[in-house]
């Protein structure tokens, strides 16, 4: 199968391009990146495929049937919207787009084109959280009423003054960079359960006198520009979501003055509890004859991203629809958008009350 990574930064290189090469019936024909020597750097080094610039050159050839669209956030409806129309079949990263609205927007055009629109949403490819997915589906926890997200750390800003902290290429900051995959993983292992009402505060503290924030280090500093760029964007966010299934409750950040990352996630039931430590493995509570137990169950991790390139070229052979379908990832995007919308209106926002 003939695909095409378009946007070469950091995530096509260490996601999707190692995992298309990884995978043999899958062949790519072009590297995409307007600017040119990243395009022409990913042919020397994955030793395949034509640099080039424009991606309508990528949509203009028939042979090509799969796009990953790996560009800054601003772009992801623009091109996988484009690309749908042309016939081909795509998987955009997260989030699916700055807003809500332009959410619906590429779900609209998926259903009218009917080719495939999946979502980077990896951790539904994870083996961890799948384990935990079986173990609510089989009602070891029992009923499920709280989860709690925590995507915290100390000073970890991307970027800054880049594409990651102005609202209008990344629609936002950590809720929308990171909160993304937590706020999708309850949402995947509970089952997907209908959005009541949300209420939320994004704050942008830390980082708005870029000249003066202070930090260890930096992830995509190349892209930093502490000088004359941009800071709009919210750098920790806490929230409260009532749904049909359990109350989510959030509290993240790219910077807080707390030296600690604290980057879990708890599942609250009334049979078992479990912690996900966020990217590894995960610990279960409960009671056994009379006694509290703890364990951590040992297993094969096998690469996330892997099993979602391979998902995702297997589900376009055969027609399956998989959970990071836009169709049950438009959830997230409604969460996130609403969240900011308590943020600036300083009030719950009810969507299914």
């Amino acid at each position: 199968m003939k695909v095409a990574v378009i946007g070469c930064g950091s995530i096509a290189n260490s996601a999707h391009i190692p995992s298309y090469m990884n995978n043999p019936e899958a062949e790519i024909k072009y590297f995409c990146d307007i600017i040119p020597e990243r395009a022409q750097k990913a042919v020397e080094e994955y030793g395949c495929g034509t640099a080039v610039v424009d991606y309508h050159e990528v949509l203009n050839d028939p042979e090509v049937q799969a796009v990953s669209v790996c560009t800054p956030n601003n772009m992801h409806p623009v091109i996988a919207m484009d690309a749908l129309r042309a016939g081909k079949d795509v998987l955009c990263e997260k989030p699916a787009a700055r807003t809500y609205a332009e959410a619906l927007e590429m779900q609209k055009v998926q259903h009218e084109t009917g080719h495939v629109l999946n979502i980077g949403v990896v951790n539904r490819f994870n083996d961890g959280v799948n384990r935990i997915k079986e173990y609510i589906d089989q009602g070891r926890l029992g009923n499920i009423h709280h989860v709690y997200a925590s995507f915290r750390a100390h000073r970890s800003i991307p970027g800054l003054g880049g594409a990651f902290t102005t609202k209008a290429i990344a629609g936002g900051g950590a809720l929308i960079d990171w909160g993304v995959h937590y706020l999708d993983i309850v949402m995947y292992c509970c089952g997907d359960p209908a959005v009541k009402t949300v209420s939320g505060e994004a704050f942008c503290k830390l980082g708005k006198d870029m000249k003066n924030y202070t930090y260890t280090s930096m992830w995509a500093e190349a892209g930093s520009d502490k000088e004359n760029g941009v800071y709009d964007v919210d750098d920790s966010v806490t929230g409260l979501i009532r749904t049909s299934g359990p109350v989510i409750t959030l509290n993240g950040a790219w910077a807080q003055n707390i030296g600690e990352s604290e980057t879990y996630i708890d599942f609250m039931g009334d049979k078992a509890g479990i912690r996900l430590h966020y990217g590894s493995d995960f610990t279960l509570y409960t009671t056994e004859n009379g006694a509290l137990v703890e364990y951590t169950p040992k297993f094969s991790m096998r690469n996330h991203f892997q099993n979602e390139i391979d998902a995702f070229i297997e589900c376009i052979k055969t027609g399956k629809k998989l959970p990071s379908h836009i169709d049950t990832v438009i959830i997230t995007a409604q969460m996130m958008q609403a969240i900011y919308d308590s943020s600036e209106q300083h009030r719950e926002i009810v969507l299914n009350g």
